[in-house]
């Protein structure tokens, strides 16, 4: 009885090579009318199909080296307290020129300021206005 399509099918359910999937003997009957993906996740779930472990080198976790280009945590962590901090201004910056106490130029001097970093928070963006109006 030749399986190798089903080989085929299960490994690529199961995401590894044709050569490590096993079929268990006693239950080939069951493994030859599976047709589907589910049928052979099932089988699988049984023990009908059994996955080999990798043997080896190639059986070490491989850890990513921390080079240059895969440290991102603290980019990350800057790029969203930035984003936060940045709608945020730009939010209270768009509200006030729609109420109409800014004017568009003003607006735009300010959303050029806080692209810059220059406001640590909304109520020192808010001070700086006030200081600007008078």
């Amino acid at each position: 009885m030749n399986l190798e399509k089903k080989k085929i099918l299960a490994s690529k359910v199961l995401g590894v090579g044709k050569k490590r999937i096993i079929f268990i003997e006693p239950r080939l009957s069951e493994i030859k009318e599976a047709i589907t993906r589910q049928d052979i996740r099932d089988l699988h779930k049984d023990g009908a199909i059994v996955i080999r472990n990798i043997k080896g080198k190639k059986a070490r976790i491989k850890i990513k080296s921390r080079s240059v280009g895969n440290v991102r945590k603290k980019m990350r962590k800057k790029k969203k307290n930035y984003m936060s901090l940045v709608r945020k201004q730009r939010k209270y910056v768009a509200e006030l020129k729609s109420i109409g106490r800014l004017s568009r130029e003003e607006a735009d001097l300010l959303r050029k300021r806080i692209r810059n970093s220059d406001f640590k928070s909304r109520n020192h963006l808010k001070k700086y206005i006030q200081e600007m109006k008078k």
